[in-house]
């Protein structure tokens, strides 16, 4: 059984007409600057540096992490407080923890105090919030499918109000899709530079092949070792021994 203190809503069309109407003139100029900004593509640290910001100013927040949901598994990406050795690095299953019980489930959960003793919980010794004493974790949607999960934590007990939780959900929806898109783009990028790295060190293969009589294999193997030991990049390596081959054709050629 569940503390207490752990609340999960889903933020439904029920839900959402027994409150208040969000009218409040702040929560609108928010909302505002949101669209606005998000209009941009920009790079996805960009967008969700930006998010990060407005989720921590709405919520007054001790810690603020963003993960987006890439290959089966939920990364971290963003982070209010410091965290290099971490973000990008950190990984968990959708399932495992509270965050990945809002993914599977795709509700919010807010817990106002001792959030460590929550059953769903999962601790990670290179996070030191994990000893915080509340929790608000979000998912962020776009069309129905998860993009990633937005968590708010406290070091001292905070009950989350549902215009709180609402309002973040909110912002959910909204970066949803651009999360997504600026998610994609770096996937695209990233192939991108795949495919011109494996063109470049093709090419570099065959001048060793022609010039020094190896096989492909072993032009390869060549170009990986000496990668290593001089602490540069095959592509790098590839681009050197295309310009030795370039550089000798215009002393031959004059």
């Amino acid at each position: 059984m569940e503390p207490d203190s752990s609340t999960s809503i889903s933020p439904t069309a029920e839900s959402l007409e027994s409150e208040t109407d969000m009218t409040d003139t702040s929560d609108i100029d928010v909302l505002h600057e949101i669209g606005s900004s998000i209009a941009a593509a920009d790079p996805l640290h960009e967008v969700l540096s930006r998010v990060v910001q407005f989720v921590s100013s709405i919520v007054l927040c001790d810690s603020c992490f963003i993960y987006v949901f890439d290959e089966d598994a939920l990364v971290l990406r963003a982070s209010k407080t410091p965290h290099p050795d971490v973000v990008d690095r950190l990984t968990l299953r959708v399932g495992q923890g509270i965050t990945g019980w809002v993914a599977a489930h795709k509700q919010p959960v807010a817990v106002s105090s001792h959030a460590f003793e929550d059953p769903r919980f999962q601790t990670f010794n290179e996070l030191p919030e994990d000893r915080y004493e509340a929790f608000l974790s979000v998912p962020v949607l776009s069309r129905g499918k998860l993009v990633g999960v937005i968590n708010l934590q406290h070091r001292q007990p905070h009950n989350h109000t549902r215009r709180e939780i609402r309002l973040i959900s909110t912002i959910g929806f909204l970066v949803g899709a651009e999360i997504e898109t600026a998610r994609l783009e770096v996937e695209n990028s990233e192939l991108s530079e795949r495919l011109e790295t494996r063109k470049i060190v093709d090419r570099a293969k065959g001048i060793l092949q022609r010039d020094l009589g190896m096989t492909e294999e072993e032009a390869y193997l060549t170009i990986q070792r000496q990668s290593r030991q001089r602490r540069k990049t095959k592509k790098e390596l590839a681009e050197a021994i295309i310009l030795a081959e370039e550089v000798r054709r215009g002393k031959g050629s004059s």
